[in-house]
């Protein structure tokens, strides 16, 4: 049998296939080649973007300066590259720590070459070489490259797909290998991670094995390298790796229950699932596969409005890293993983790009400014791998963990934030978060520089220059967010609408000339929100918010104790900027009432509790633990006898 190929509509759907006929795999090529075009918008990548912000771009310099030294550190001390090592000859020893170490290696490296797209270091290109080269030399002569597999289990490659992440790990080289190559122009890890590749088509190809990963990654992977390369073979096998899953009689822990254009809710480990629906979208942006797209708005509206925390994190449940059931969100014990905020911003940046909608970019931002940064501390060298929303004061970031995930992702994920501010369509420019930043954006036929000045996220005030190389028609489109109301707007001083349209933008469409600019203000008072009352650990509770970003009370702050501490309707509530404070934040600060803990013995009742007046200070949920241990609390009781 031989795929049948529509590019109009589809590319191959249900590849069961024995073999890729000559046309196939050219319109596979040229499917891998081209853009997105079932997509309202295409990315402007990070390395067009240049931050000059004082949020995002100081933590930049800190990943460079800090976090890539300590990593690498940690990745020496715990085995992690000794590994390679010893399988190429170069140590004795014996394979050291979890059969997955592999990847994080792999992210190290991933983070480094965009880290080096951004600042090239002749010192950086010297640890990344030396590392690449010892990979390489770990590679097996079939291109199979595994350090537990070669080292421990050598009879037992492709035996469990299910739980021991060879494609994983294998997917994570291919992104190091394309980032590495996009930001040097050598080819040398792209070509290891080719050569596995390969090994893994004449397993799992079209007419070879079905295998799919049950730790889905993989199939991003291949998307990149499709891209990379120009060869539509990777596009056919991420396809194939996703059609494949949930034909049998599969988990939910890894979305293999049901075949992937069935599903329509959000189960089982978070991580494998973002990245699962994330390479879903990137398939859909090239296929407008129909099937595609409707389960992945399905999982994602399910996702969204059932099972995210305020934060951005989702997945409560430490059993399964993962799902429970809908508004099933606790506090104290949210597990809410760094790496599980981290592909949520991955799949709603695909979900933004696909729909053009800015309520996927609203989640995207609230995920990067909350969920995901509060995963590493200020100093870039300590991590969350855990972000629950409450603590005793039992809850500490760590130097590195034993299951080292989220370290590594995160190096991957900070120098590449510059990429989720803008998008670019045949006649639109799109800005979807905002920071100071100057920014490089083809529009249609039109090249033009965008110059955004900011405080954001401190201040709503934004400044807009817009300036095509040449005079130009075309529609700027400022997303307005969904936090926001009382957006105001000028054009080079004249006020115009500012009211979003249906998908959540302001859509300015006018001929635009050099140093014309676009002022926007979106007012950010200080915001109690709600819960669901379905949301059991919310009821009674209030958790604040300025802007994008959420609060809590941390001890350090408020005399060492927040558990005690409600804060009624009526209090006024005050955002003040603390430049010298956790790298400079804006505080909230008011008056509340505080309900001192009393020791209930063997008691049953207890006459009511008098409150004291008590002034609070809330810091954003990013910074906590970054001072002095103690407890932390997002939701705040608005009555007493909530308080304890």
């Amino acid at each position: 049998m031989t795929v049948m190929l529509d590019l109009g509509s589809h590319f191959p759907t249900g590849l069961t296939v024995a073999t890729l006929t000559l046309a196939g795999v050219l319109l596979l090529a040229a499917a891998a080649r081209a853009d997105t075009p079932y997509a309202a918008m295409r990315p402007v990548g990070f390395t067009d973007v240049r931050l000059e912000d004082g949020f995002w771009a100081p933590r930049i310099r800190n990943t460079i300066d800090a976090m890539i030294p300590h990593q690498l550190r940690m990745c020496e001390e715990t085995g992690r590259i000794r590994n390679f090592e010893i399988v190429a000859g170069r140590a004795e020893g014996k394979h050291e720590g979890l059969f997955f170490n592999d990847s994080d290696v792999f992210k190290v490296l991933e983070g480094m070459a965009y880290c080096y797209a951004l600042e090239p270091s002749p010192n950086l290109l010297a640890e990344m070489d030396r590392l690449i080269d010892t990979i390489a030399a770990a590679q097996q002569p079939d291109g199979y490259l595994n350090t537990h597999f070669t080292l421990v289990e050598p009879d037992k490659r492709w035996s469990n797909l299910a739980d021991m992440h060879e494609l994983y790990c294998a997917g994570t080289l291919i992104e190091a290998g394309v980032a590495h190559y996009d930001a040097t122009g050598d080819r040398k890890l792209l070509d290891v991670a080719l050569r596995f590749a390969e090994c893994i088509w004449s397993v799992f190809g079209p007419g070879k094995r079905d295998g799919y990963c049950g730790h889905e990654e993989i199939e991003l992977a291949l998307v990149k390298l499709a891209e990379t390369t120009g060869d539509g073979r990777w596009l056919a096998l991420a396809q194939r790796m996703i059609d494949l899953r949930g034909q049998g009689h599969g988990a939910e822990y890894c979305q293999d229950h049901e075949p992937v254009r069935e599903q329509d809710a959000i189960v089982g480990h978070a991580v494998r699932a973002t990245y699962l629906f994330a390479a879903a979208a990137d398939l859909a942006a090239r296929s407008g596969d129909e099937g595609l797209v409707r389960a992945m708005d399905a999982v994602w509206e399910d996702t969204v409005s059932h099972k995210m925390y305020i934060t951005g994190g989702i997945g409560p449940s430490a059993s399964n890293e993962g799902f429970t059931g809908n508004y099933d969100l606790p506090n104290d014990t949210a597990y809410a993983e760094t790496c599980a905020a981290i592909g949520l911003a991955f799949w709603g940046k695909r979900m933004t790009e696909f729909h053009g909608d800015a309520r996927y970019a609203d989640v995207v931002e609230r995920a990067l400014y909350n969920g995901f940064l509060s995963g590493v501390s200020l100093s870039g060298t300590r991590y969350f791998y855990v972000n629950p929303l409450a603590s005793r004061g039992d809850h500490h970031r760590e130097e590195w963990f034993y299951c080292a995930c989220c370290p590594p992702n995160v190096l991957r994920v900070v120098p590449t934030i510059g990429g989720y501010m803008y998008g670019a369509s045949g006649d639109g420019l799109w800005v979807n978060l905002y920071a100071a930043s100057t920014a490089s954006v083809r529009v249609g036929d039109t090249d033009v520089q965008v110059v955004q000045r900011t405080d954001y996220p401190w201040d709503g005030d934004i400044k807009v220059a817009v300036n095509p190389a040449s005079a130009a028609e075309f529609e700027v489109r400022l997303r307005i967010p969904g936090w926001c109301e009382g957006a105001t707007c000028e054009v080079n001083g004249a006020s115009v609408d500012a009211t979003a349209a249906n998908d959540g933008y302001l859509h300015i469409r006018r001929e635009w000339r050099r140093s014309d600019v676009v002022s926007l203000h979106l007012p950010m008072p200080v915001r109690r929100i709600e819960a669901n009352p379905a949301v059991e650990a919310d009821r009674g509770r209030v958790a604040l918010m300025r802007g994008p970003i959420v609060y809590c009370l941390e001890g350090v702050d408020n005399g060492g104790v927040v558990r005690d501490i409600c804060l009624p309707r009526e209090n006024n509530l005050t955002a003040t900027m603390r430049p010298g404070l956790l790298g400079g934040v804006v505080t909230i600060t008011g008056h509340a009432r505080c309900a001192p803990a009393l020791g209930w013995q063997d008691d049953l009742y207890r006459p009511a509790r008098d409150t004291a007046d008590k002034t609070i200070t809330a810091v954003p949920y990013y910074a906590w633990d970054n001072r002095e241990p103690g407890e932390m609390t997002v939701w705040i009781p608005e009555a007493p006898g909530l308080a304890g």
